[in-house]
């Protein structure tokens, strides 16, 4: 007997592009209106349409969806990408009261909601560099 190994990626445990969409639009809806993410919300244009676009091009390809950011902006570099901005542990806080809040309206699916919260606290803890 052979037994085969199928692995979801958690971009298929969480309910794909459409989750995705919904998670980033909450995120940002978040950061626009909680007084605790004002501090990180001054690092952000006025106008936030063009980063919600790029933010869910990133979570879709990071989760194992559809290559969408590559093609366009090539390898992530996130640090590297960020580092004109001081992230400490306030900015993080504050990115991770947002994203959490936004995990809980938009992934039903507690245990990869769980796993979620592990891998994108793990990717903004990294992204400290002060």
């Amino acid at each position: 007997m052979t037994s085969s190994h199928v692995t979801t990626t958690m971009f298929e445990r969480i309910g794909g592009s459409a989750t995705i969409n919904a998670l980033v639009d909450r995120f940002y809806d978040r950061m626009d209106a909680l007084p605790q993410a004002k501090i990180i919300r001054a690092m952000h244009a006025d106008d936030l349409g063009l980063i919600r676009g790029v933010l869910k091009r990133y979570l879709i390809e990071w989760t194992g969806g559809p290559k969408l950011y590559s093609p366009e902006k090539g390898h992530p570099r996130l640090r590297q990408r960020h580092l004109g901005f001081a992230i400490g542990d306030a900015e993080r806080d504050a990115w991770m009261l947002c994203m959490r809040g936004a995990m809980e309206e938009t992934v039903t699916d507690a245990a990869a909601r769980q796993d979620l919260d592990k891998a994108i606290s793990g990717l903004a803890d990294w992204m400290r560099n002060r």
